[in-house]
């Protein structure tokens, strides 16, 4: 039995031969197109890995007199039930949690889709489709991209989104490393999210922002009666840093230095075309705050023998 990806694999009841269940071939592991496959179904909307039994064949959708088009829906064109399939009514991709987080640590590594589909020894126009359909892959597809990502299977679905990171294990034998002043701005990286520690009437406080950096300033957007905001006009201190749970390693970043509100027109105007997105909080933020660093400083913890 061989496969093309988008044949349609037919499950029939051995007793009466009708249809029992169908669905679309999105991953081939075998490029002489042989078993098994990844079977988007057409009844659960789901995608598992099948090895096909002797009630199943394959149906030719591009040759088989009207059936539907395979190419993409336009404007105000789509079916009935498009958008639980995974398609906006635009016409757009609907990426599931799953493909986000997939795409996301994909890039976020620098790997291209099909490195990481070579990796994973998947079709890499399945991972296309996990990264921009809502899907449910087999345990066996995921626990393969998990490692072909150097995580888990768990942290994919979403596993422990809402506890704080360092769950797992320390190491056997960590090593803790001085990071130079290099080092501390490229894991500062174009943006992200950090934390900013500032002095208020009522004590110290230390808040989640997203920040840019530009050159040498540290900035972020915040309400102009915020707490974030009191940072203009004192020294604050500014902290990133990131866990990797699978390795049980990471590293963190410290910037000491005088906060600003920034006010001239033409920096705010750079700082706005800039920055690489809109502040998670929501709402009216349009005060940006500068920071420049005094003091740049960060550690790393790997293996000993690393």
């Amino acid at each position: 039995m061989r496969a093309h990806l988008g044949d349609q694999l037919v499950v029939e009841s051995p007793v009466t031969g009708a249809s029992r269940r169908d669905g679309e071939i999105v991953g081939l592991h075998h490029e002489d197109g042989t078993p098994p496959y990844d079977v988007h179904w057409s009844d659960t909307d789901q995608v598992t890995l099948v090895f096909p039994g002797p009630d199943a064949h394959i149906r030719h959708l591009e040759h088989r007199p009207g059936s539907r088009s395979r190419e993409p829906s336009r404007p105000g064109s789509a079916e009935p039930g498009a958008e639980s399939a995974g398609v906006h009514l635009d016409g757009a991709p609907n990426p599931g949690d799953i493909g986000r987080r997939v795409a996301m640590e994909r890039e976020r590594q620098g790997l291209s889709r099909a490195e990481t589909a070579r990796r994973a020894r998947m079709a890499p126009d399945y991972l296309a489709y996990l990264e921009q359909r809502p899907a449910d892959p087999s345990p066996a597809s995921l626990i393969s991209l998990a490692d072909a990502l150097g995580t888990t299977a768990a942290v994919l679905r979403g596993g422990g989104i809402d506890l704080p990171p360092g769950q797992g294990e320390a190491l056997l034998h960590p090593r803790l490393q001085d990071l130079g002043p290099d080092e501390c701005r490229a894991r500062l990286s174009t943006h992200g999210v950090g934390r900013v520690a500032v002095s208020t009437p009522d004590g110290p406080a230390i808040l989640p922002v997203n920040y840019e950096v530009i050159d040498d300033i540290i900035a972020f957007r915040t309400a102009p009666d915020s707490v974030p905001a009191m940072a203009g006009g004192t020294d604050v201190a500014f902290e990133v840093d990131h866990v990797d749970e699978t390795l049980s390693q990471g590293w963190s970043v410290l910037a000491v230095g005088p906060a600003r509100i920034v006010t001239e027109p033409d920096e705010l105007r750079q700082l706005a075309d800039r920055a690489h997105t809109t502040p998670w909080a929501g709402g009216e933020r349009e005060t940006w705050v500068s920071i420049r660093p005094t003091r740049l400083t960060g550690r790393r913890i790997s293996p000993a023998d690393q």
